[in-house]
């Protein structure tokens, strides 16, 4: 009979977390605009303000802005009660403490880090992101570490390798801020395979609270939100699909914290952006509306 224990634990947790959900109140989507989406906007020669800049993510109904902190920036933010969300590279725990600590000081709870190279072993980068989240805890912070191209976790067999590694060390599950983009370029993936193969690793995307949602398609990691014209593109209603699952099965999680924070992840430089695609900012503005239908439904989806 010793067999029933793990049957009895799931049970219970699983009646838990129904109980949970219904005591709880409503899940919150603190969506935040990054400051990469106003990069040279509107021209090269004419680039906005940082203060102008804010004005705009703020009027366009954005909750936060997303980008590496400075004072000037978070004075801004709060004068216009814009919340904070950071990130920056990792490659040396000496080089990432005093920064993981200037951001605390100017008021940031969630930082993303983009973890060491693509050709860092994953042993390696596993042992270091033990190290850098159990700073992160000590800190009071809530670093995640993002699945990106050119660094330890840019495909899905290495992240899936660095993870379990994870996992192993500490008993935990890694916390993760999942841009799927680079997943699906990876492998070309195709629209109809997008949900079965980019939400293969549940437990993790439910334990996390960090999403980069960079609309994509096989074979570019940012496609197109509207055709200029104000009519969103198919790649990107295939996209919204893809979404809707996934806010689905994050809220049918134990949804850490209450709240899920995300961007929408769209640029101009170091080649995200074709030249011919239309200005990347009101992109965004457009992509946000999306999203928040998408989250609207994944909450009648999940109950």
């Amino acid at each position: 009979m010793a067999y029933l224990g793990p049957i009895f634990q799931h049970l219970f947790s699983v009646i838990f977390t129904s109980f949970m959900k219904i005591v709880s109140p409503p899940p919150r989507l603190i969506m935040c605009a990054t400051t990469w989406s106003l990069e040279g906007h509107p021209t090269a020669s004419r680039e906005w303000s940082l203060e102008r800049k804010l004005t705009a993510i703020q009027a366009a109904g954005f909750d936060g802005v997303c980008a590496n902190v400075t004072p000037e920036l978070k004075a801004g933010a709060a004068r216009r009660g814009l919340a904070l969300m950071s990130g920056f590279d990792c490659s040396d725990l000496a080089v990432t403490r005093p920064r993981l600590e200037a951001q605390k000081a100017l008021g940031v709870h969630f930082i993303n880090i983009q973890l060491l190279n693509h050709d860092t072993p994953p042993a390696q980068a596993a042992a270091l992101a033990v190290r850098l989240i159990k700073l992160s805890k000590r800190l009071g912070l809530g670093v995640h570490i993002e699945v990106h191209r050119d660094t330890a976790t840019e495909t899905p067999e290495k992240f899936t390798e660095i993870a379990r590694l994870y996992r192993q060390a500490t008993g935990e599950i890694m916390p993760v801020t999942w841009d799927h983009s680079h997943f699906a370029v990876s492998k070309h993936m195709l629209p109809k395979d997008y949900s079965a193969r980019l939400l293969a690793w549940p437990e993790s995307i439910q334990h996390s609270q960090m999403f980069h949602l960079r609309p994509f398609n096989s074979q570019h990691c940012q496609i197109p939100v509207t055709n200029g014209r104000g009519r969103l593109t198919p790649e990107f209603r295939d996209y919204l699909a893809f979404t809707e699952d996934l806010f689905t099965l994050w809220l049918q999680g134990p949804r850490p914290g209450g709240e899920l924070w995300v961007c929408p992840e769209l640029g101009t430089s170091v080649g995200y952006n074709v030249s011919t695609n239309p200005p990347v900012w009101p992109d965004a503005i457009r992509c946000r509306q999306e999203l928040l239908g998408a989250w609207a439904k994944a909450l009648k989806r999940a109950g």
